[in-house]
């Protein structure tokens, strides 16, 4: 627990609780006419009840010093937060919470939401009911208690996110101050919009689902189907219950029913080595997803609309225990169970199994109702499993010589042993063995959450340490602090992925506080489940250590071999039959408290390579490559400064540069350059001068000033010739650079050792200027700007240049090569902030310098990352074993101050991965080298399950969707206005099952639009369509216009034909393209009936031809229209349109409009494709 000012107050508000609870049971037992109740069969409240509790509680006080010195009682905080976590989740269906101001929220909120569907239900049920007639007043209370509980399940028991959002929303004033800090860090603002998100989403949904209930309540159709309806949606859900939360996460696991040896529905990754890509969405995934939609927001809700309605009718009638207390027991079990399944219904196909079987056949006339009987289960399994698998003889792993006796001596205490393990499942309390052995004892009760105070890793950089300390040394400059920013990466990646991966069955079965470990190479973090609601999900990640303790690498090995290649049976070896396991290894996974149940998990992440810069830099000819390129960059980033005009240009600085200006200035410093490492050095001088440094560098500084000139026509031309004043502060800044270098290595270069510590202090911005250097404070980014980036961009082409050592020799390829690391690449140190930026930002490509210093070592890394996709291995432990331990290791440490490094409770244990459980507890309890704040993760965040059920619906996307159907509408419209018209006329028009026309005809055809205004259709090769044939085998109509028509005759035309295509585009608004075959049938046959007009007949043609080839006739209308007579005829009709439409450009606009609602359509439909394949 810890000292702090509760505790002072903790004993005493105990002691006062249980003297008043006393005292109200005194009086109860003493009263005369005391109420009583009868619920299955008890009796509850009489006056021997009350004083037999009395007693107990009375002896309890009496043992209160005893137990307090135990440590069985909790801080009163804790108290408190597990008993509203409790109420809230017993009775209201809740989920866990985050503290006491959590626990105060969700309590309150299920509270206001019981007492208005009380006030409604109570209406509705206080005079009696008839079968036939359902009050509109309980419709009502049934459409508000799913409105209700979708809505509070959909949200987060932690009020702070939510206040936030209201805040910038109100308050946007007050907020100004912290917006630098949003900025940084993109963790808040995504918090904001997912919120956002699903309020949208609430508003519309919950609307919705209340007048969806409201509708079938007042149907009546619960009442007029009973018992038929019930025994219906029970074995509907038995069934659907069993494929979606059994089969399919058994199938999926990496050995279902621990008997086969491999999965049985694979992923795609699964024989990969190497993650490439994300994972791909198998179809098992959507079946899972689509099951659980079905069963979450169809078949529960209906069933427990069925049990409200017949127990508010039986209410309504018969009063069991008075109406105000039948009304509260049946809202708190409708609440509670619509909230339960919206939210994670993975056991709720079995508890309804056992509630029928239980109440219906073995003990009916103990029955309350349905609703109460559903409401009361719960079950001792995981407590078991992790008690037997702990204290099982053939596996136990003795942490010490204690443990030998502790073994004998928990034999005949086997009967205590299990009486603790169902009293603990009662009240939800962990069972913790003492001192790692196998004895158990109980711990006080904890929520779900386990840990009292909110402890996470506060990360150290140079934002948040003296600058002392920064110089002197690096601020975590173990591999442990330095490496927890991997673990806050993959917590953010979690954050995104998480929710939508459990939805997706990825992690099989779940439920709030179970615990899982995800295993790499590299990482092993332990991720705790805490809260499950309906899209959310809140967790929390413990990074263990890189390189762990030799008993955590034992128990790593455990999780990593497979038991693939096992083939023993007892004591022999038979084999095993063909993807099937062997008898040992089936027997041995059956008592482990941990199982594999996904080995090829794909996150996003960062691949490490890390190498030894001593290995870099050991010869004198690879750091001398390296000065060549810290000299080549210093000159590249001072040419690209935005301010080399100004420097040139300034007076004071030159006249401070004017040594340097000097051809005889010799450059003498025996400790700062020598021969081995500088290429300019000049041995008979033993110096650098201005000739020796142009030899080498002058070629590269002209190439650099005349890129300079290209890329920006704008910029002021800068000399570069030798005698120039760009030379001469190149030259400058590069003795400055390289002198620099020198003073941090204690002027002492020649040393591996001394070299690559000046080489670390410069990368870290650790820069001592010498009093002949001073010039350069007369600008600031001259060092901020250009020497700080040069040495660490030269440390990425020196990294470079083992792969293609003279490649960088052309100027070309090296500036292209500078300017690109420049852009992709974050150089820079792990104790500046921007490197904990670029890692959560996601950046491509990043490298460091890192000086290590861990137990003796002292050395220096080059640590590369580039972002790609990591494989973990997805463990599930038994959280029951999880809070076992964890509750130990606080008893052990706390309060029997057990400060043994080498205890016996942390060796370890692979059965039960004892030292992966203990060391990541909160410190100094564990050593996780870091722990992330309670992290929500969103649905709505997850890419995949967009393409599944499309994300959350909000009234922008009802507005597009209604768009998109309103342009096909139009589209529909406008082709079936140039098609519908030409049916209608019948003078040109070629009678069904008739002849083909002569040429005369079509002469007469051609003509027709010269003289009476309209259009008409024309079979393309002479042949009469027919309307009885295959809708999807007639050829595309063609339009005929003579060289006369002008376009307000068109118009005319269209006007005339719109009536025509009106049924047509409904049909394709109401049915969609694909079943539009089917709606064609009904109008045909609506049209065939008696009493058609000629309209109607003319209408239904129209129809069948507008059917499934309407999308060809669309594209038709947008290519020139066939010739009919000649060539010559048909190019004077195209330049006769060509004027027309040059005289009017309103219709060759209004044709595009068409098209491209034409062309929005298709590519809808591209896309639905592609979403199904």
């Amino acid at each position: 627990m810890g000292h702090n000012q509760i505790i002072a107050y903790s004993r005493p508000i105990y002691f006062c609780m249980l003297c008043g609870l006393i005292l109200l049971l005194d009086a109860g037992a003493k009263a005369r006419h005391p109420p009583s109740y009868v619920v299955y069969g008890l009796k509850l409240f009489t006056p021997e009840t009350l004083q037999s509790v009395r007693d107990h509680l009375i002896v309890f006080l009496c043992c209160f010093p005893a137990i307090s010195l135990l440590g069985l009682f909790p801080q009163i905080n804790t108290f408190c937060t597990y008993l509203l976590e409790q109420i809230d989740m017993l009775l209201f269906g809740g989920s866990a919470v985050s503290g006491i101001t959590s626990a105060v929220y969700s309590v309150g909120r299920s509270v206001l939401a019981a007492a208005l569907l009380h006030v409604f239900c109570f209406s509705a049920v206080k005079e009696p009911w008839s079968t036939q007639h359902i009050p509109a007043l309980f419709s009502a209370f049934c459409g508000l208690l799913v409105a209700l509980s979708y809505h509070l399940s959909r949200q987060s028991s932690d009020p702070s996110v939510l206040l936030s959002f209201i805040q910038c929303k109100l308050l946007p004033k007050c907020l100004h101050q912290n917006l630098d800090e949003s900025a940084a860090d993109p963790l808040p603002q995504r918090m904001k919009d997912s919120v956002k998100d699903v309020l949208r989403s609430d508003l519309i949904i919950c609307s919705a689902a209340a007048v969806l209930s409201f509708a079938v309540s007042a149907s009546t159709v619960f009442l007029s189907l009973r018992p038929f309806l019930s025994i219906v949606l029970f074995a509907l859900a038995g069934t659907v219950g069993l494929i979606t939360h059994h089969l399919l996460p058994q199938l999926r696991k990496h050995h279902p029913w621990m008997w086969i040896s491999h999965p049985v529905l694979k992923s795609k990754e699964y024989q990969q080595r190497e993650a490439r890509d994300i994972a791909h969405l198998m179809w098992f995934e959507r079946l899972y997803v689509w099951l659980q939609c079905f069963e979450k927001y169809l078949l529960y809700p209906a069933i427990v609309l069925n049990a409200v309605t017949l127990d508010a009718f039986s209410i309504s009638n018969y009063r069991r225990l008075g109406t105000h207390w039948d009304i509260f027991l049946m809202i708190t079990a409708g609440m509670k169970l619509l909230r339960t399944s919206f939210c994670n219904p993975v056991h709720q196909f079995a508890n309804l199994g056992f509630t029928v079987v239980f109440f219906h056949f073995d003990y009916k006339d103990v029955s309350e109702s349905f609703l109460l009987d559903f409401f009361m289960l719960g079950d001792l399994l995981q407590k078991l499993q992790f008690v037997l698998a702990y204290v099982a003889p053939w596996q136990m792993a003795w942490g010490s010589s204690f443990h030998v006796f502790a073994q004998l001596f928990a034999i005949p205490h086997s009967a205590m042993l299990f009486f603790q393990t169902f009293a603990t499942s009662i009240f939800s309390t962990p069972l913790s063995p003492f001192l790692g052995s196998v004895i158990f004892i109980t711990s006080y009760v904890r929520p779900v959450k386990f840990w009292e105070r909110s402890y996470n890793t506060q990360r150290v950089d140079n934002s948040n340490t003296r600058l002392a300390v920064q110089m002197e040394r690096d601020p975590g400059s173990d591999d442990g602090s330095l490496n927890s920013i991997f673990y806050e990466h993959l917590t953010r990646t979690l954050q995104d992925s998480l929710c939508g991966d459990l939805a997706l069955g990825r992690w099989g079965n779940y439920s709030s506080g179970d615990c899982f470990i995800l295993a790499s190479d590299d990482l092993n973090a332990f991720v705790h489940l805490i809260e499950i609601g309906n899209g959310l999900v809140t967790f929390q990640l413990r990074g263990l250590e890189f390189r762990g303790t030799y008993c955590q690498q034992r128990e790593v090995e455990a999780i990593m071999e497979g038991d693939e290649d096992d083939r023993g049976c007892c004591c022999c070896k038979p084999g095993h039959l063909p993807h099937l396991l062997s008898c040992n290894a089936a027997f041995h996974l059956r008592w482990l408290t941990w199982e594999i149940t996904r080995t090829q998990y794909i996150l996003e992440g960062y691949s490490i390579i890390d190498n030894n810069a001593a290995t870099m830099l050991h010869v004198f000819d690879l750091r001398r490559v390296l000065i060549r390129y810290y000299i080549k960059s210093i000159i590249y980033y001072m040419v690209t400064s935005p301010k080399l005009a100004s420097w040139v240009k300034n007076e004071s600085l030159l006249k401070s540069l004017e040594p340097f200006a000097k051809w005889h200035h010799i450059e003498r410093d025996l400790a700062m350059f020598n021969i081995n490492i500088d290429d300019d050095y000049v041995p008979c001088l033993q110096g650098i001068t201005r000739a020796s440094y142009c030899s080498v560098f002058l070629e590269w500084i002209q190439y650099c000033a005349g890129k300079r000139q290209e890329l920006s026509k704008t910029l002021d031309h800068v000399d570069s010739d030798e005698d120039s004043a760009l030379v001469t502060l190149s030259f400058a800044l590069c003795i400055l650079g390289r002198r620099a270098l020198g003073t941090a290595a204690h002027n002492m270069a020649m040393s591996l050792d001394s070299f690559l510590y000046g080489l670390h202090a410069l990368f870290k911005g650790d820069f001592r200027v010498t009093a002949r250097d001073e010039w350069v404070f007369a600008d600031m980014d001259l060092l901020h700007k250009v020497v700080v980036p040069a040495i660490r961009m030269s440390l990425k082409l020196h990294q470079d240049q083992f792969t293609c050592p003279d490649e960088y020799e052309d100027p070309e390829i090296l500036y292209e090569a500078i300017q690109s690391f420049e852009k992709k690449v974050v150089i820079c140190h792990e104790g500046d902030p921007a490197w904990r930026g670029a890692v959560l930002s996601n950046k491509e490509e990043l490298l460091t310098l890192r000086h290590v210093v861990d137990e003796g070592a002292n050395e220096y890394k080059v640590i590369m990352l580039h972002r790609g996709f990591l494989s973990f291995k997805v463990i599930k432990v038994n959280k029951e074993c999880v809070r076992g331990l964890w509750a130990g290791q606080q008893q052990e440490l706390i309060f029997l101050r057990n400060r043994n490094p080498e205890r016996g409770s942390i060796q370890n244990n692979k059965q039960v991965l004892r030292n992966l459980i203990n060391s990541s507890c909160d410190q100094p309890l564990g050593y996780p080298m870091y722990v992330s704040p309670l992290t929500t993760s969103y649905l709505g965040t997850h890419k995949q399950l967009q393409s599944v059920w499309g994300g959350p619906i909000t009234l922008n996307r009802v507005r597009t969707w209604f768009q998109t159907r309103w342009l096909r509408m139009r589209k529909d419209c406008s082709v079936g206005q140039r098609s519908g018209g030409n049916i209608e006329d019948g003078e040109g028009a070629v009678p069904p099952g008739g002849n083909a026309p002569s040429g005369e005809s079509r002469d007469s055809s051609t003509e027709q639009p010269r003289k009476g205004g309209t259009q008409q259709w024309a079979s393309p090769r002479g042949e009469a369509p027919r309307a009885a044939g295959s809708l999807h085998s007639q050829p595309p109509p063609v339009l005929t216009t003579g060289p006369y028509l002008g376009i307000q005759h068109q118009a005319e035309a269209l006007i005339q034909s719109s009536l025509g295509s009106s049924t047509s585009s409904t049909l394709s608004f109401l049915f969609g393209k694909r079943s539009f075959s089917s709606a064609l049938v009904i109008s045909g046959l609506s049209a065939a009936e008696g009493g058609n007009t000629s309209d109607t007949q003319s209408s239904s043609s129209v129809n069948i031809v507008m059917g499934p080839s309407a999308r060809a006739a669309a594209r038709h209308f947008s290519e020139p229209c066939e010739p009919i007579d000649s060539p010559e005829q048909g190019q004077l009709q195209d330049g006769r349109l060509a004027e027309a439409a040059g005289e009017n450009p309103r219709g060759v606009l209004c044709r595009r409009a068409s098209q491209e609602d034409m062309g929005l359509d298709d590519t809808a439909s591209q896309q639905s494709t592609s979403d199904e394949q």
